[in-house]
């Protein structure tokens, strides 16, 4: 009997660890275990009213049927204005795609680019799947560490030196996953200078959580700052988070026609299109009301500042303000070297979250999962009676360390 050997491609890659730590949590809970579960990067709302109407009313009119590859002249439409109102930055019909969740528009945009080792920096701590979609796709991750003291931001200088000739992509997450950090309009220029030296490199920016954002300056974007590398830049993003619709699965970007046209073409051998009904859901809300972004903002804010200030009262940990995001990636250096009540020596992150899962029934992620120790990450995308109760979770196992 023949067994199945998946291609080395497969091999080469591993799970997303926030999708097993997931699914981990859940198979506790299912078990019995109380588990506090912190790890999902999804928001705990529910999609907007005027939204679901606008996609029974698609199903009404009969809008049921396979779509361009590029989605629907009103998606598209939508999308090109949405940039314009928000960033003020302008694209053609032609330089717009649209695919299931941003996560595909990223992997096929490396699908379309990456091949024979060609170089993709990466800023960490990243989002999991960046390293992984650059292997699949026989691309090399550069990892460029960028730690807290620079605000988990890459530097110019950083990324002078991390360019060679071989390099064909960055990738720009801002606001993170999973720091919340963002850059400045004027840190952005300074990427920029070092950019405009170097013409071979494009930028990958996906900034799905743009709009969850905190600070009172404007949130900007690469292509805004500096206008001369529009050229050069896919602009990723999608409803997901802002709209609270991350089973609608639509994403989309803007970037430089002969790209899209390549992404396209991979589209449209690989699903063809994406929902028709959630493309209709997505242009509503792209082009109507944005009061739930603004009220759901006001919620996650208050919860991130009662996490931060919680976290930061407890003797070992630290956390760094999120600009945006749903995420705090506190520092846990302040407890690696202790023991846990049974004798167990915490090496590491790793080792602290899984004190936290399997002694007080919290669920989190090691920061060696997002490229840069040590740390951990938690969602507070979920309720404040969920984050109080983790907290207190928290503050208990960190206090029985000795």
């Amino acid at each position: 009997m023949s067994t199945f050997v998946p291609a080395t491609r497969v091999s080469r890659i591993k799970v997303s660890p926030s999708t097993a730590a997931a699914a981990r949590a859940r198979e506790l809970k299912a078990a019995g275990r109380d588990i506090v579960d912190l790890t999902v990067g999804e928001p705990d709302f529910d999609t907007p009213e005027n939204v679901k109407a606008a996609a029974h009313a698609a199903i009404d009119r009969g809008e049921t049927k396979y779509t361009a590859v590029n989605g629907t002249p009103a998606l598209r439409k939508a999308i090109i204005g949405d940039f314009a109102r928000r960033l003020g930055v302008t694209y053609a019909d032609n330089e717009i795609c649209v695919g299931g969740g941003a996560k595909q528009i990223l992997f096929l945009a490396l699908m379309a680019s990456v091949e024979n080792d060609a170089e993709v920096i990466i800023p960490a701590p990243y989002w999991v799947s960046y390293p992984d979609m650059v292997i699949a796709n026989e691309g090399k991750p550069v990892i460029v560490e960028c730690p807290q003291d620079k605000g988990f931001k890459l530097t110019p200088e950083a990324l002078e030196m991390a360019i060679t000739p071989k390099t064909l992509w960055l990738i720009l997450n801002a606001p993170s996953n999973p720091t919340g950090a963002a850059y400045t309009r004027r840190e952005l220029e300074a990427l920029g200078a070092v950019l405009l030296r170097h013409p071979h490199v494009f930028v990958l920016c996906d900034d799905i959580y743009d709009q969850v954002w905190f600070k009172d300056e404007p949130m900007t974007t690469l292509v805004a700052a500096v206008p001369a590398l529009k050229d050069r830049v896919l602009l990723a993003n999608g409803v997901s988070k802002s709209y609270a619709m991350t089973g609608w699965r639509i994403g989309y970007a803007a970037g430089p026609a002969p790209l899209v046209a390549a992404i396209n073409k991979l589209q449209s051998q690989m699903s063809s299109c994406p929902s028709s009904i959630s493309q209709a859901a997505a242009a509503h809300a792209l082009s109507d009301d944005q009061r739930f972004i603004a009220d759901s903002t006001d919620v996650y804010k208050e919860r991130r500042d009662y996490a931060c200030a919680k976290l930061n009262a407890i003797p070992g940990l630290s956390c760094a303000v999120p600009d945006g995001a749903f995420y705090l990636y506190p520092n846990c250096s302040g407890v690696i070297g202790k023991k846990t009540p049974d004798g167990k020596v915490i090496e590491n992150d790793l080792d602290f979250v899984l004190y936290l899962l399997d002694g007080v029934g919290v669920a989190a992620l090691q920061g060696a999962a997002y490229g840069l120790s040590p740390h951990f990450r938690l969602s507070f995308a979920t309720s404040m009676e969920v984050i109080q109760e983790a907290c207190s979770r928290i503050e208990r196992a960190v206090t029985q360390l000795q």
